[in-house]
């Protein structure tokens, strides 16, 4: 294993935590409908649990307002009842074959809660990131332990690490921060 590949591979652990920061801030309900709020709900279909995607057509009514519609008639009931119980806390109501998922406004207490959430998955993402940048030292210092470096070189590896680090770290909490404000935004 080369410095390059210890840096290479620390760079991309350290975007996939920033990508998946920004998949998991995605489901966090801000008010505003969004297709993906539903990405987590999972439908009995047959007897077998599929994602709801697999089973419907998810879009957007309004900017308040999901519409799910489902490809087969007789798994309106199914997708309705799987909405209902997820945890998202909404009621969903079915007109046909269409079933609306209204956003309810969230209340200020609810925001302030949704910003610790917010805060708390910054946090998370961020000691992902510091603990690939301890991995990524601990593997340079036994490189150079054993002879294959020198110590400038693991020196400068180190800074290089530590530069990326904090480039990833600025990322996340640029992506908190638009989040937070998003979730504050009435």
């Amino acid at each position: 294993m080369t410095i390059a590949d210890i840096r290479k591979s620390a760079e991309q652990k350290m975007a996939k935590t920033v990508e998946a920061l920004k998949h998991d801030l995605a489901k966090i309900r801000t008010g505003r409908a969004h297709p993906g709020l539903l990405d987590h709900i999972h439908v009995d279909y047959y007897g077998s649990m599929v994602p709801l995607s697999q089973v419907a057509q998810v879009g957007l009514g309004d900017a308040r307002t999901i519409t799910v519609q489902p490809w087969e008639k007789k798994m309106v009931a199914a997708v309705e009842k799987a909405i209902r119980d997820s945890d998202l806390g909404v009621n969903p109501a079915s007109h046909g074959d269409l079933i609306r998922v209204p956003m309810p406004p969230l209340t200020e207490e609810r925001r302030k809660e949704l910003t610790k959430v917010v805060r708390h998955e910054g946090e998370t993402a961020r000691v992902a990131v510091r603990n690939t940048r301890r991995d990524a030292i601990t593997h340079l210092k036994d490189m150079m332990k054993k002879k294959e470096v020198s110590e400038d070189e693991e020196r400068r590896a180190q800074d290089e690490v530590q530069k990326l680090t904090d480039r990833y770290v600025a990322e996340i909490d640029k992506v908190v921060a638009e989040k937070e404000k998003e979730v504050l935004t009435v």
